[in-house]
């Protein structure tokens, strides 16, 4: 049997089952053809009839799944470092917010902006993050609130895939905030992302996903409700910024419709943590925000291991709560900060981050079917990943069977 490339001489981590929780294979063989995964298993396993037109030597070195960031807002303009220094100086997230900054004012500067510059802004942040073995990154909306804006945001995440050689996975957060212009008019305006944002977009096919800002600060229950049932008529999948601030029921509202993940999750319940295994909805933990706002209320890890609810780890790449582009930093945080293992922070960018965006059955592990996305590393163990805070142990990326020349 033919093959377009074997990848040999390289330890495995499957994350697909085994003796360990990374799945280990020693002295493993991978074949890729059509750009998809045709066989995996130790090298002296590899069928002696089974031809390949080139052989990759991969020196020794860790071959894992391609990295997932499951949960960015890379597209967008402008900083929010001043906002920083006033949280340092006292200020509290909420009352940023309400004042006028937040996420507001990301918004004022995502609409400022051309599509050209907003490419180019966000183009230099993916590919900080695209470095460190990273193959597939959800890019959200979320910054423009405006028809218009929202569908500009969504074309450059589009265009962001090719210029940065990632795949990508598009989701609309129009209901992230509620724009200066609706002020006191929050029903209004998430008529507005039902009945024209919503249509205008999935008519163009530019998301694979709808997402909300379910919290005090932003969009309650029934408005999350609204939106929620707007998405599922038009046959695309939710899920949901929950519980980040405040108990308000976001996690178990995004079980209750079945939501790919529920993320944040910081005052989640135990009662939502069961409605999320029982749903199979993942968790998806975001420590990066959890540092920068100096929360103290951490997230259920216990309650959620017991439960059997997937853990994905994220960098919430954003201009105001989580500017990070290191996803292999999160890791670290993950293991320091959450208290999960190396192996449970490495399935949360692996299998269970592709879960979380509806692709379990297409990325995350190293199993024949699955698509060829592979990260190369020069380490001694997995745990290495989530060890050297600032490493970047990477020496190469594989998308559909073909090296990227980074």
């Amino acid at each position: 049997m033919s093959h377009d490339a074997v990848w040999l001489n390289a330890s495995l981590a499957t994350f697909d089952g085994g003796s360990d929780a990374y799945g280990t294979i020693t002295d493993g063989a991978v074949a890729v053809r059509d750009g998809r995964i045709a066989w995996v298993g130790k090298r002296i396993d590899l069928p002696a009839s089974w031809r390949a037109a080139k052989q990759r030597d991969c020196s020794g070195y860790w071959l894992t799944p391609g990295l997932i960031d499951c949960h960015t807002h890379v597209v967008h303009a402008g900083s929010r470092a001043g906002e920083f220094e006033q949280r340092l100086n006292g200020e509290s997230y909420e009352a940023i917010a309400k004042a006028g900054g937040g996420i507001v004012s990301t918004v004022r500067a995502t609409r400022a902006a051309s599509e050209e510059q907003l490419m180019a802004q966000s183009l230099h942040r993916l590919k900080r993050i695209v470095a460190e073995g990273v193959t597939r990154v959800e890019i959200k909306s979320g910054y423009g609130l405006t028809t218009v804006d929202e569908c500009k945001m969504l074309r450059v995440a589009t265009r962001l895939a090719e210029a940065a050689s990632v795949r990508v996975s598009r989701t609309f957060l129009g209901a992230h905030a509620l724009p200066p212009e609706y002020a006191g008019r929050a029903d209004d305006y998430v008529t507005l992302v039902c009945e024209e944002m919503l249509p205008a977009i999935a008519a163009e096919n530019l998301a694979d996903a709808v997402d909300a800002f379910c919290e005090n600060i932003a969009f309650s229950l029934e408005q999350t409700t609204r939106v929620f049932k707007a998405a599922q008529a038009l046959g695309l999948p939710v899920k949901l910024h929950a519980d980040q601030l405040t108990d308000g029921g976001g996690a178990a509202l995004a079980a209750a419709f079945g939501a790919l993940s529920a993320d944040h999750l910081e005052y989640s319940s135990a009662t939502a943590v069961a409605a999320l295994a029982k749903a199979g909805t993942v968790a998806v933990l975001l420590p990066g925000a959890f540092y920068m706002l100096r929360e103290t209320q951490l997230p259920p890890v216990d309650l959620l291991r017991q439960a059997g609810v997937r853990m994905a780890i994220s960098t919430d790449c954003n201009p105001g709560t989580s500017p990070c582009t290191s996803l292999l930093l999160m890791l670290n945080m993950a293991c320091t900060l959450f208290r999960l293992t190396p192996a449970e922070a490495l399935q949360g960018v692996t299998c269970n981050a592709a879960a979380a965006l509806g692709l379990e059955h297409e990325a995350g592990r190293l199993k024949p079917g699955l698509v060829a996305d592979f990260a190369l590393w020069d380490i001694a163990r997995p745990a290495q990943l989530a060890y050297a805070m600032g490493a970047n142990p990477c020496v190469g990326r594989v998308l559909g069977g073909r090296l990227c020349r980074d």
